[in-house]
């Protein structure tokens, strides 16, 4: 007879070993989405082989998997290139970052390299809505990779940020198995988006220039079309250079812009510009380094006619915002800037902050952004390394 405790134990280890099989069965599902290109993508189980075709996507990633090194067997080199304080951090925490392959350079269908990319073999690739629209440059990248039995979708939170990054992250979500993580993201960002939303209705909009890449190349690059442009429209804003460049991005002659004298100039900037002497802005970055290079900025002749800086209304921020779902951080930074009297409530510090600790694979301390308000007082983002 086999006794009371035994078979207690035995139907324990039974309801447990169903538990593990249905939980292995449930990962081992097929899924499902449709990407922001409107195609539909299926996958046999959650990727654990992906290939990032623009390796800035590891911002994404990050937000939603504790170790995001460990789902990549292949990524563009942009990363490293054009944010190589980032990757320096992921480094430290995931060394085994170094050995990812390469396949190009993640700026256009042309400089992916298709048979790199199918020699090694991953379940998923993900495009950037750019390299989407342009792959038939080199014959259709997506077509080719999808003929070779290797699945691609396309997310991106770049071109069309407000529209895109929602489901984008919804996307990875899912096809990484990660979907409560995702939601979790979701439900913080959107959250504070309404936040801002609501409290727009017949604000009138003060002018806004955007300064790209501040010091670093000839006065003055801007944004036209999308990204910073739908961030300053989202928070009731009016771009001066959307009217003024038919693109993305384009020049503004300093004589043009000291002759629109905007309500409000915000220069933007990152480590990249340390060299050429612009303004530095990004991971490890101190307080005082920033608001240096930021002072620089605003003395430069032409710059220092504007009226903006004698009323208080000059800001730096961090460009890397442009390409990742944090730019939650900029859309409130430019709604207390454009409308202080509205938002004087609204706290980006701790937005920042609650990412870094929350969400965050990697920490987040550095200076992101200069407000004058907070020169004589707090840093713009979290404590620097010591």
């Amino acid at each position: 007879m086999i006794n009371r405790p035994f078979k207690s134990l035995r139907r324990l280890v039974g309801v447990l070993a169903f538990g593990l099989f249905a939980a292995g069965a449930a990962l081992a599902a097929p899924v499902t989405v449709t990407d922001i290109m409107g195609r539909e993508v299926t996958l046999p189980a959650p990727a654990k082989r992906i290939i990032l075709a623009q390796g800035r996507q590891l911002n994404a990633l990050g937000l939603i998997h504790p170790d995001p090194i460990s789902l990549l067997v292949g990524w563009g080199s942009d990363y490293k290139r054009q944010n190589s304080d980032a990757y320096a951090r992921h480094r430290d925490k995931f060394p085994a970052i170094d050995s990812i392959p390469n396949v190009g350079d993640g700026a256009t269908p042309a400089g992916f390299s298709l048979e790199k990319a199918v020699t090694l073999a991953p379940d998923l690739v993900i495009f950037n809505r750019s390299i989407a629209e342009s792959s038939n440059e080199s014959g259709n990248v997506i077509e080719r990779l999808e003929a070779a039995g290797i699945p691609v979708v396309v997310i991106d939170f770049f071109l069309h940020p407000l529209q895109d990054t929602v489901p984008s992250l919804r996307i990875l979500g899912r096809l990484l198995g990660r979907e409560d993580q995702a939601e979790s993201y979701i439900h913080f960002y959107e959250e504070r988006r309404q936040r801002i939303s609501s409290r727009l209705e017949s604000v009138s909009r003060p002018s806004v220039f955007m300064h790209a890449h501040a010091g670093g190349y000839e006065c003055c690059q801007s944004p036209g079309q999308g990204t910073f442009n739908d961030f300053i429209m989202a928070v009731g804003g009016r771009n001066i250079a959307a009217a003024l460049l038919p693109g993305a991005t384009g020049q503004i002659s300093l004589e043009r812009l000291v002759a629109e004298d905007p309500d409000v100039y915000i220069a933007t900037g990152g480590t990249h510009l340390t060299k050429s002497g612009g303004l530095v802005l990004g991971l490890g970055i101190s307080h005082e380094t920033a608001a240096q290079s930021f002072a620089a900025q605003l003395s430069r002749p032409g710059i220092n006619m504007l009226s903006a800086i004698e009323s208080k209304r000059a800001y730096g921020l961090w460009h890397l915002f442009n390409d990742t779902p944090m730019h939650i951080v900029a859309i409130e930074l430019l709604a207390k800037w454009i409308h202080p009297e509205i938002f004087a409530d609204i706290d980006p510090q701790s937005t920042w902050r609650e990412i870094s600790t929350r969400f965050s694979a990697i920490p987040l301390d550095g200076t992101f952004w200069i407000d004058p308000a907070e020169n004589n007082a707090s840093p713009a983002g979290l404590p620097s390394k010591p």
